[in-house]
C-alpha cells in the first residue's frame, strides 16, 4: 500500500514511524517544509510541496496530519481521486467545506477513518462496556476535566507560532482538545444542546484564540453533561466521571485507571493496564485499524459523520461562546 503523509510535524512524524512500526515502506511525504523538527529519519523518501505532484504518486491511503485549517485542501482532491483516507481530528476549522468533502468521498469510494485516538484506549473502552451492560444502572451525568500547558507540548520551538495558537491555521483549547465531544458521544449517543463559555489567558500571550473553555452538553436521552479543557493547567489532568444510577465511573487518563463504585456492594472496583502501557499504543492501534480500513477488511470505529458531529460540536460552542446563546443541534 503506497501511503500520503500530509505533514511532518509531531503528529506526522508518530504517525510515520507507528506505519513504519507495522510494515509499511511505500510513503510519499507532503510538506510545507516549515517544521521545525529535524527531517534526517525521512531523507530517502519521496517529498513533494503541492497536493497536484503528492497525488501524481497515486497513493492508496492518506494520512491528513498538517494544521487543522488546511485539512480539507489536501482531503478533498485526494478523496476525488479515490485515496482511503486517516483524518487527524478535527476534521476542519469549520463546516464552511464539509458538504464538498463528503461529495468528494462518495464520488471516489474513499473509506474514511477520523483519528479520535481515545476510542482505543483501554480503559474507555472497558467504561463503555460496563455502561452498556448496566453495571452503574442508567447514567445520568457525566463531566470531563482536561487541562495541560501548552508551551511544555513542544518544548523545541515556539508554541506561539504552533497550529494550536494561532486562529488561521484552526486553533484553539476546543478544536485543539475536541476529544471528549467525540468520545462522550460515543459512550452516550447523539448530543442535542451545547452551551460553552471561552475565553484568552494573557499569561499565554495568544489573546486571538480560547485557552480556557467550559461547556454543557444535552444529550438526547437526557444524559447531563460538562467539559472543562485548559491549555493553562499545571500538572496535567485528563478524567471522565459518569454518574449512574446505581454507582459512579471515574476513567483517570494520567494515572491510568478505571475505578467503579456499585450502591449495592458499596464498595470500589478498581480496573488497571499494564505499568508497561505506552500512550503510542493508542496510536499504533489506531494505525493497524487504517491500514485494515483501507484494504477493506475492517470497518471505521470512528467514521466521517463521527468526525463531522464531533466538529459541529465544537463549532457550536465556540458559537454559544460567542454569542452567549444555547446552540440547537436537533436540526443537523
Amino acid at each position: 500500500m503506497k501511503t500520503l503523509i500530509a505533514g511532518f510535524g509531531s503528529i506526522g512524524r508518530r504517525h510515520f514511524r507507528n506505519l513504519h512500526a507495522l510494515g509499511e515502506r511505500d510513503i510519499v511525504f507532503l510538506r510545507s517544509k516549515r517544521s521545525t523538527l529535524p527531517d534526517d529519519e525521512i531523507a530517502t523518501y519521496p517529498v513533494e510541496t503541492s497536493i497536484e505532484a503528492a497525488l501524481a504518486h497515486q497513493p492508496d491511503a492518506l494520512v491528513v496530519a498538517n494544521p487543522t485549517s488546511l485539512h480539507l485542501d489536501v482531503a478533498i482532491p485526494a478523496a476525488e481521486q479515490g485515496c482511503h483516507i486517516f483524518m487527524e481530528k478535527p476534521i476542519s476549522h469549520s463546516l464552511e467545506r464539509i458538504a464538498e468533502l463528503e461529495a468528494a468521498v462518495q464520488r471516489g469510494g474513499s473509506r474514511v477513518l477520523v483519528g479520535f485516538q481515545y476510542r482505543y484506549h483501554p480503559l474507555l473502552r472497558q467504561a463503555k462496556t460496563l455502561l452498556n451492560a448496566g453495571a452503574i444502572g442508567q447514567a445520568v451525568a457525566a463531566r470531563v476535566h482536561w487541562g495541560e500547558y501548552l508551551p511544555g507540548w513542544h518544548p523545541w520551538e515556539d508554541y506561539r507560532k504552533g497550529f494550536s495558537a494561532c486562529k488561521d491555521l484552526g486553533g484553539g483549547v476546543i478544536l485543539t482538545l475536541t476529544h471528549p465531544l467525540d468520545y462522550l458521544r460515543w459512550l452516550f449517543g447523539e448530543i442535542s444542546a451545547i452551551w460553552a463559555f471561552a475565553a484568552p489567558v494573557k499569561a499565554l500571550q495568544i489573546d486571538e484564540v480560547e485557552s480556557v473553555a467550559e461547556m454543557g452538553l444535552r444529550f438526547a436521552d437526557g444524559v447531563l453533561g460538562s467539559v472543562h479543557l485548559s491549555y493553562i493547567q499545571r500538572p496535567h489532568t485528563h478524567h471522565l466521571e459518569i454518574v449512574g444510577t446505581g454507582g459512579t465511573l471515574y476513567w483517570d487518563y494520567v494515572r491510568s485507571t478505571l475505578k467503579m463504585y456499585q450502591a449495592e456492594e458499596d464498595a470500589w472496583i478498581e480496573f488497571l493496564i499494564p505499568e508497561s502501557y505506552e500512550r503510542n499504543a493508542m496510536f499504533l492501534d489506531q494505525m493497524e485499524h487504517f491500514i485494515k480500513v483501507a484494504r477493506g477488511t475492517e470497518k471505521p470505529v470512528c467514521t466521517l459523520e463521527d468526525g463531522i458531529w464531533a466538529q459541529r460540536l465544537a463549532n457550536g460552542a465556540l458559537e454559544s461562546a460567542a454569542t452567549g446563546r444555547i446552540v440547537d443541534l436537533t436540526g443537523f
